[in-house]
């Protein structure tokens, strides 16, 4: 345990390092981790108020194990992989079948996948519902396999199956004969019964092994079962409550209980009677050839003569741990369990409780909401014992008379007062007197060895975080759960439990939830493929920011997509947005209040900038109560590039540059300037974190972080929607015009803008009026522009005749020969 706690400190200060190079804010001196001695103490407090409240129990049922960890896992430890099974179609013989008793010595025919079960099979479930036929086999051609078919010739194995009887389902006839066809069985098959599967009740069958006598010389009986379908198979399922959910609870309520043949290692047991201490045939459950054709269950079931087909092609997903990668199995082993529906009060369960809080809870996107709702609806109960070393345990003390485990409230407070003190090392065979204490004998009890899964640690987070007092800045419950999508699953769910079984609500008020990042081809990264992405890596090149950029621009709520194509195009967003940083601190060095103008009193062109800053600001705030931060990017990166960069900037460098320093135009210009920064600084700041720092302390020195200052000042009466109208039909004017003068540029006829001179025709009254009333050459930076009635709507553009300032570039009839400057420009230079 120790050589582990030093290991799970070294990731968290590789990892902590790591996340504060992505400039993400958080308590590092004091991070909270789930095996600091306080954080042990309080998960073990919430373990035993789960016992007082009576929903632990010991049970035993199937659950995910790994056979190379010797351990069982939980759901959210697993992940599902495609593999390429065994699969067989065994045949059991009907010994009894009161509703049907021409079907006495026809063979029931099931199929699976998991042929290493067949040793620990104790029933047979059929559909109520489902049709069933029952064919009379032949070893030649006709009835359903035809004589001209190429085949293999089967020899003993369809000789021995002549003139036998197989039930199966009715609709899936044609999948049993194509695999005795692959199998290489000549078989004909003539129906003599058909009938509903409820007529397969009180029917027995006894299992193929039967000659090996003892668990096997029993009859196996036909139980009903909902889940069984005609998808696939036989639509006759064989039944092995200590390997599946469906098998343990249809004969649990009949009675049959496990009978625990597999060891931990996945290997069946020395003494079991088939397979049991031969070494040299019980592999393990896990390894393909123990399952192959010509492994040891199918030889033996081979020689048996109840193997009717084998074949190694049948591709499906399957369970693998995520620490070793192996297949997992289902095993039935002695575990605690939470009670899913156990009363809590009158109509009133942990599963009622959980649907509760979920309807109750805010979940982004949306559909978290269902995903989550429907696994809660159909859990089975949380197995929350594990078999490992590392961990806090399950302290409790068990009668070993009565089975019942301790409750007493002095005990519990020694136990999490011994966690406290020394951690998970508290409990311990030689604490245990003293944690009893002088009321119990410790001989009279079973000290639990086994450790709490650790969704269960983490589901306690909620209580150690947010009431311990050690963040005292921190309230329950939180405002926000955020992780992957597939902790719907994991420490969603399991927090979820916890709270709503010790404080009857969720510890959260809303779920956030994100999907997982693909390759630039959209595939799962795998470092066998060779197609993964360091962020370490992308981060020297490219820097954090370029990370976080990235990020808030997918649709995190999906799975996206990162590679070196789509990272350039982000790094070229980056540069925009920082350009604008760069002309803003440009154009503001010096700026100070006594050259501030008064928004009421600038020109219009400024005051739309801050009327697209108020509908900016309302925007953003929507983006952020909808976490739509994808739109909150868009809106930014489409306001610096279209309104400024390509717009007001352009449109202003004349002002910024040729007008003097105590001019009301430029002194309006710098003004809207410093308002734009100090709200562009702070809207950017979430995602160019270091960038936005940067910005901010060349701008504000000694004024503290970006960080901790205030949501940007926007005045709501900013808004004029008669200006935004008017400049939307100025701007359409300049793209109108712009479409012209580049046909003058790519002629050749001009060299710049400035040189060309524009003659707008209109045949509006208003229009004209509106025109008339607009520097039109300064808004579209061309030398000269006439606006004229006519009898057409129209735009002409050709070369300006005035000559050019030297300072400005303005072609205007002003210009002076002798100094080359216009009126305005020999002012500004003459001071």
């Amino acid at each position: 345990r120790a050589e582990c706690r030093a290991y799970a400190q070294g990731w968290v200060d590789v990892q902590a390092g790591q996340l504060q190079r992505l400039g993400i804010l958080g308590n590092w001196v004091q991070p909270y981790l789930s095996m600091d001695f306080a954080a042990e103490a309080t998960i073990v407090a919430e373990l035993l108020n789960f016992a007082d409240s009576d929903l632990l129990y010991r049970g035993s049922r199937p659950v995910m194990w790994s056979p190379v960890e010797k351990t069982a896992l939980a759901e959210a430890e697993a992940e599902y992989e495609d593999i390429v099974s065994t699969q067989i179609d065994v045949a059991f013989e009907i010994m009894d079948a009161p509703n049907a008793p021409e079907l006495v010595g026809a063979h029931a025919v099931i199929w699976t996948t998991t042929p290493w079960t067949i040793p620990v099979n104790q029933a047979l479930a059929y559909g109520p519902e489902v049709e069933y036929v029952c064919f009379r086999s032949t070893p030649v051609g006709g009835g359903y396999i035809s004589q001209d078919s190429e085949l293999p010739d089967a020899g003993k194995q369809s000789a021995d199956w002549g003139n036998r009887q197989l039930l199966v389902a009715e609709h899936l006839i044609e999948e049993f004969r194509s695999r005795l066809v692959d199998f290489g069985v000549r078989l004909a098959l003539v129906q003599v019964w058909s009938g509903p599967g409820s007529a397969l009740a009180g029917a027995t069958a006894r299992h193929p092994m039967h000659h090996l006598g003892g668990f096997y010389a029993a009859p196996r009986p036909f139980l009903p079962g909902d889940f069984v379908t005609t998808e696939q198979g036989t639509g006759l399922v064989h039944m092995a409550p200590d390997h599946g959910e469906d098998d343990f609870a249809l004969c649990q309520a009949h009675g049959i209980t496990p009978v625990f043949a597999v060891e931990g290692d996945g290997r069946y047991c020395d003494d079991w009677g088939w397979l049991g201490g031969d070494d040299a045939r019980r592999g393990s459950v896990i390894n393909p050839k123990f399952n192959a054709p010509d492994g040891p269950i199918c030889s033996d079931l081979r020689a048996a003569g109840a193997l009717l087909a084998a074949s190694t092609d049948y591709r499906h997903s399957y369970p693998h741990s995520w620490r070793s990668k192996a297949k997992l199995i289902f095993r039935a082993t002695p575990q605690w369990f939470v009670g899913m529906d156990k009363a809590l009060a009158a109509d009133d369960t942990l599963r009622s409780r959980a649907t509760a809080a979920i309807a109750a809870t805010r979940f982004v996107p949306e559909k978290g909401r269902n995903r989550i709702g429907s696994m809660v609806e159909g859990r089975p109960d949380w197995v929350i014992s594990r078999q490992r070393a590392w961990g806090v345990p399950i302290t409790l003390f068990v009668d070993r008379k009565t089975g019942t485990y301790l409750k007493d409230a002095a005990v519990n407070a020694r136990i999490v007062a011994a966690i406290a003190a020394q951690g998970v090392d508290g409990w311990s065979a030689e604490a245990a007197p003293a944690l009893l204490g002088p009321d119990y004998d410790a001989a009279d009890y079973e000290q639990v060895t086994d450790i709490l899964d650790v969704w269960f640690d983490s589901g306690c987070t909620h209580a150690f975080v947010l009431e311990s007092g050690r963040w005292p800045e921190l309230s329950w419950p939180a405002d926000l759960y955020l992780e992957g999508s597939d902790q719907h699953r994991g420490w969603f769910q399991s927090s979820l439990l916890q709270s709503c079984a010790t404080r009857g609500r969720a510890p959260y008020n809303a779920v956030l939830t994100h999907g997982f990042t693909m390759d630039q081809s959209g595939r799962k990264m795998s470092k066998s493929i060779g197609n993964t992405i360091d962020p370490l890596v992308v981060m020297k090149e490219y820097g954090a920011d370029i990370i976080r950029l990235w990020a808030l621009s997918v649709d995190f709520t999906e799975d996206h997509r990162i590679g070196k194509e789509i990272l350039t195009g982000v790094a070229d967003l980056y540069r925009k947005l920082r350009n604008s940083f760069r002309y803003l601190l440009g154009a503001l060095d010096g700026f100070g209040e006594a050259e501030r103008v008064a928004p009421a009193e600038m020109p219009e062109l400024e005051r739309w900038v801050l009327h697209r800053l108020a509908e900016i600001d309302a925007d953003l705030r929507r983006a952020a109560a909808d976490y739509d931060f994808n739109a909150w990017v868009g809106t930014l990166a489409a306001f610096c590039n279209n309104d400024l960069s390509a717009f007001v900037f352009d449109v202003r460098k004349d002002v910024l540059y040729c007008e003097a320093p105590s001019s009301p135009r430029r002194r309006a210009w710098r003004s809207l300037l410093d308002t734009l920064f100090d709200a562009l600084v702070r809207w950017l700041a979430p995602v160019l974190v270091f960038t936005a720092e940067e910005a901010w302390g060349h701008r504000h020195p000694n004024t503290g972080s970006v960080h901790l200052a205030d949501w940007p000042a926007i005045d709501a009466g900013w808004r004029d929607h008669a200006l935004a109208a008017r400049m939307a039909m100025l701007r359409g004017v300049r793209d109108e015009v712009y479409l012209k003068l580049e046909v003058l540029r790519r002629d050749k006829t001009v060299g710049s803008f400035l040189e060309a001179a524009v003659t707008i025709e209109t045949t509006d009254a208003d229009r004209f009026d509106a025109l008339s009333g607009v520097d039109l050459a300064e808004l579209l930076i061309v030398g000269r522009v006439d606006v004229v009635t006519g009898a057409s709507e129209a735009v002409t553009v050709a070369a300006v005749a005035d000559e050019k300032c030297a300072r400005c570039w303005r072609h205007l009839p002003d210009v002076a020969a002798e100094s080359g400057l216009c009126g305005r420009c020999a002012s500004v230079v003459n001071g």
